[in-house]
């Protein structure tokens, strides 16, 4: 302790003060006080200070780095009080070294992995937000930053059958060879990038002031390579890859939760790509990804709120150009992206099982439909309505009972309802799938093999199965297009198909005709039906009646 005088110099001092800092107590008077305990330079501390020394004021308490006698650091808490009644000021000085070494010991325990030692997701957290705070654009820099986002591909399987412990070996070889990586692409004032284990096999480097995409591209580049080269682990050999996520931007306008979502984002594409790769994050495929989210979000609701319509399809006889069918192809009106075909959803209600709610809606609705044109058109021959049916359809729900329930409740004959699976859904079906559609075609109902030819079908046996059409994938009408100079061999195909078809009874509707050229060419081979936008492009059911009379 020290007595402090108004003008801020050492009246006495104990012999405690003296030993602490390094000198004989009698030295220390009438030295100047924040000199020997650094209360100058902070000048949030040195008005604190003047203020005690005068007599107002809370007592001053602060923690200052001073150099002891042997000159190692010395951490000290530093007190200032008024003396009431003598116009001085009291100083108190304490080691608390031991203290401070202890608090970083624990603090390093708690932010470093103790498998990897590495900084784990805490201290990687906290750099992050260091890295994109305020703080970051005062010291300048480029005001960029990347991060390399890994996962090891593989590492689960390791672990299962070698055990932890060569599971834990192979994370610090990981780790070592990251940090080779990094030391060696690092540079700046940092000296490095920063190498993390964010938890069980996760990996982030994180690059501070980065140069740009290709610096944190060659960075991941790098690491893959490092970690392509084989571990030898507890007497084995051990081969891994891993698949990395690249995100590189501005600082500015960028948030840890942001950045971490896009790198988490761009992973998932690695490894959905096939792994042992990096990917760099693309703000287009970000974006169609994050639709498709949103319209997956949207489906289920979409039934209940009516945003679904049916636009309808005619399929035409070759033979005469009369009508003979309609199919019934689903609309979306969203609310945000406008008309939706059904590429756009279909596959993402397939996903989530909502295909089952929205094919019956579909097949209620369109079976409604075509009745009521029945009953509106009684001197047409009466059409009838082809609906796709999804493979998850007959697996999550009793589609024989769903079909014969609507028919019952609309009225509409069996024999006027066709129901169109694809290939290879229908192609190897066996149990429940084959019992559906044996069931279905028992009660009247047409079976069609839609996208016919894409597939690697067994064609002895489509012979058994319930099927009474087929339906030619457009790919094969699209080799008929040029007229000037037709490919034989697409002829060839297509007639060898439709005579397969017609000596197994089955009948054969081709997509996608677009001109009189296809369609007579179609005709002369022996095609029955054709379906495309020479006839009609899909239209609202009210256009329908229109062409019934022929096209």
């Amino acid at each position: 302790m020290a007595v402090v005088g108004r003008d801020g110099r050492v009246i006495t001092a104990n012999r405690a003060l003296g030993t602490l800092l390094g000198t004989d107590p009698a030295h220390l008077a009438h030295e100047a006080a924040a000199d020997l305990v650094d209360l100058g330079h902070d000048s949030r501390v040195r008005a604190a200070y003047g203020e005690v020394l005068h007599g107002h004021g809370e007592p001053l308490r602060c923690t200052r780095r001073l150099k002891g006698p042997d000159g190692r650091p010395l951490w000290t808490e530093v007190t200032v009080a008024s003396l009431p009644d003598r116009g001085n000021a009291l100083l108190s000085v304490a080691d608390i070294t031991d203290r401070r070494d202890l608090q970083a010991r624990l603090r390093h325990l708690q932010m470093h992995d103790p498998v990897t030692r590495l900084p784990n997701r805490a201290l990687y957290f906290e750099r992050l937000a260091a890295a994109l705070g305020p703080e970051a654009y005062a010291r300048g820099g480029t005001g960029r930053i990347g991060l390399c986002y890994l996962d090891l591909d593989g590492f689960k399987a390791i672990n299962d059958t070698l055990g932890h412990r060569v599971g834990d070996e192979l994370l610090r070889a990981v780790a070592q060879r990251l940090v080779q990586c990094a030391e060696q692409a690092g540079y700046g004032r940092r000296g490095g990038h920063l190498v993390a284990r964010l938890g069980g096999d996760e990996f982030a480097v994180l690059v501070e002031d980065s140069t740009g995409t290709e610096q944190v591209s060659a960075l991941a580049g790098s690491a893959l390579t490092a970690l392509q080269q084989p571990f030898d682990l507890a007497g084995q050999r051990l081969s891994v890859s891993a698949s990395i996520g690249v995100v590189e931007r501005v600082t500015a306008g960028t948030s840890a939760t942001a950045l971490m979502q896009a790198a988490d984002t761009t992973l998932y594409w690695a490894k959905s790509d096939g792994k042992a790769r990096w990917t760099l994050f693309d703000p287009e495929r970000n974006a169609h990804m994050m639709t498709r989210q949103a319209l997956s979000s949207m489906l289920r609701p979409a039934v209940e709120r009516g945003e679904f319509t049916l636009e309808y399809q005619p399929l035409v006889g070759l033979g005469d150009g009369a009508v003979r069918g309609v199919e019934a192809l689903v609309r979306w009106r969203h609310p945000q992206f406008g008309m939706l075909a059904p590429n756009r959803f279909i596959g993402l209600a397939e996903e989530d099982g909502s295909i089952v709610e929205l094919g019956r809606w579909v097949l209620e609705n369109a079976c409604r439909q075509a009745r009521r044109w029945q009953l509106d058109h009684p001197e047409a021959p009466p059409v009838f309505v082809s609906v796709n049916v999804a493979v998850r359809q007959v697996w999550d729900s009793d589609l024989v009972a769903d079909v014969a329930g609507i028919l019952e409740e609309t009225g509409l004959p069996p024999e006027l309802l066709q129901l169109e699976l694809t290939e290879s859904a229908v192609m190897g079906s066996a149990g429940r799938p084959l019992q559906a559609l044996q069931a279905l075609s028992e009660m009247g109902v047409s079976i069609a093999i839609d996208d016919f030819g894409t597939g690697y079908s067994n064609l002895a046996y489509l012979s058994r199965l319930p099927v009474s059409v087929l339906k030619l994938d457009g790919s094969f009408v699209r080799g008929f297009q040029d007229a000037e100079h037709p490919n034989p061999a697409d002829e060839t195909i297509v007639e060898a198909m439709v005579q397969l078809a017609h000596r197994l009874g089955l009948t054969v509707i081709a997509e996608c005709v677009e001109s009189a050229d296809q369609a007579e060419r179609l005709r002369r081979i022996g095609c029955d039906t054709g379906q495309g936008w020479f006839y009609s492009r899909p239209v609202p059911p009210d256009r329908i009646p229109a062409l019934l009379g022929g096209v």
